[in-house]
């Protein structure tokens, strides 16, 4: 029996990076022997085990084999003549198929190191192809390690476009394709994500909604990228440097979709895209599951945005409108996510990257105004119902002129 550190572990060493967590491979061993040896079973498809004093875990070495379509299509064996080279051929990616002995020497069959030093995301073997789960974790991983020079191999994209063409795609379930999502939002370049998959021809089958923003004009005074899935990309790196939430990004990434639903006898202008982004929203949450936080946010930023970038420009009323709809005043802090949306959308155009958003602060002001209210003085009138209701958003309509009014003056 021996044991070895694989995958991420060894891979992020190599990098010079603190790995966040040890995975092991155990050779030469079987279940019993690991019972035996105090180590408790978790692996309900093959056997994986927890370490009694560490808790890491310790996987035995093991083949597999196709027997169905997507990621839970495939039997395993498990025999304590299952070598190391056979355990990491049916890995992903050369340098996540990588271990390390004892001694701390590198086990490198495919050659994970040459291109861990080339910069490259490389499939293993063919088998790559046999799980389409794989094409979300190379996008995701490129979105992680864009930053280091890492690009997706010509062949693997190649071999990603071929699993799209064959229909293997069409099998990865809702949750599994949040969950990629999820983290690839996370990384440090989500744009890179959509790339990947958009070359992998991926995009149009499982985010076809972003993938028609690609090669949809917009008016080159407001947009000088002029291709919208461009904007989009652009608004996304700017969101990720604004703000580590997922939930933003996310809904910044799709802020924009009804833009793909404008009739092209309308472009550059997109009138009405808010309100055509709506159920393109609802579709893509529904058909990938994403948590309703997410939706929420999404589809608030996707109908009220245009709001917010005329902050300046808009009456008392339809600012307390904004506010109201928004669920500002029970929900603030979901609302500052809304402006952080609002500002990656501004920022995400070729040459304004470094633009302020004036709006953005405004309506913050205008949300502190409109809660500066005398509740107390309302009810001593002893109003109730509507015409409470009505009370405070007379007094909530008149701190906004106010707010108004000093800010035109500042301006002057």
């Amino acid at each position: 029996m021996k044991t070895y550190l694989v995958g991420g572990a060894v891979r992020d060493k190599l990098l010079g990076r603190e790995p966040k967590e040890k995975d092991w491979v155990v050779v030469g061993s079987t279940p019993e022997e690991m019972h035996r040896l105090g180590f408790a079973p978790v692996g309900k498809d093959f056997p994986v085990f927890l370490h009694p004093h560490t808790k890491e875990e310790y996987a035995l070495a093991r083949t597999e084999r196709k027997t169905g379509h997507g990621y839970s299509g495939f039997s395993f064996y498990c025999g304590s003549e299952v070598s190391l080279e056979e355990d990491l051929i049916r890995r992903d990616l050369t340098i996540n198929a990588m271990a390390e002995d004892e001694t701390g020497k590198i086990i490198d069959p495919y050659n994970g190191q040459q291109d861990l030093a080339h910069r490259l995301l490389r499939h293993v073997s063919p088998a790559f192809a046999e799980d389409p789960v794989r094409i979300l974790r190379i996008a995701r991983f490129a979105a992680r390690y864009h930053y280091l020079g890492f690009r997706v191999a010509d062949e693997t994209i190649q071999l990603m476009q071929m699993m799209v063409d064959n229909g293997e795609v069409d099998h990865l379930v809702a949750e599994r394709v949040w969950k990629e999502t999820e983290r690839a939002l996370g990384e440090f370049h989500p744009d890179i994500f959509i790339e990947v998959l958009r070359s992998a021809k991926a995009l149009a089958r499982l985010f076809p909604e972003i993938d028609a923003l690609f090669g949809v004009p917009q008016t080159a005074q407001h947009h000088p990228e002029i291709d919208t899935g461009i904007h989009t990309l652009m608004s996304l790196q700017q969101a990720a440097k604004l703000t580590r939430s997922t939930c933003v990004r996310f809904a910044t990434l799709l802020h924009d979709v009804g833009k793909a639903k404008t009739p092209p006898d309308e472009w550059p202008r997109h009138i009405a895209h808010e309100d055509r982004s709506l159920p393109l929203v609802k579709q893509l949450c529904e058909r990938i599951a994403a948590p309703k936080e997410y939706k929420d946010l999404a589809l608030m930023v996707a109908q009220w945005h245009t709001h917010c970038h005329r902050a300046l420009e808009l009456k008392p009323a339809t600012i307390l409108k904004v506010l109201q709809s928004t669920d500002a005043f029970r929900r603030p802090e979901r609302f500052e996510q809304f402006l952080l949306c609002c500002e990656a959308d501004a920022r995400g155009r070729a040459g304004f990257e470094d633009r302020d958003y004036p709006q953005a602060d405004f309506f913050r002001a205008a949300l502190s105004a409109a809660q500066n209210i005398d509740v107390a003085a309302i009810q001593a009138q002893n109003l109730t119902g509507k015409a409470f209701g009505d009370a405070v958003n007379q007094q909530r309509l008149r701190n906004l002129m106010t707010l108004k009014m000093n800010n035109s003056s500042a301006t002057d």
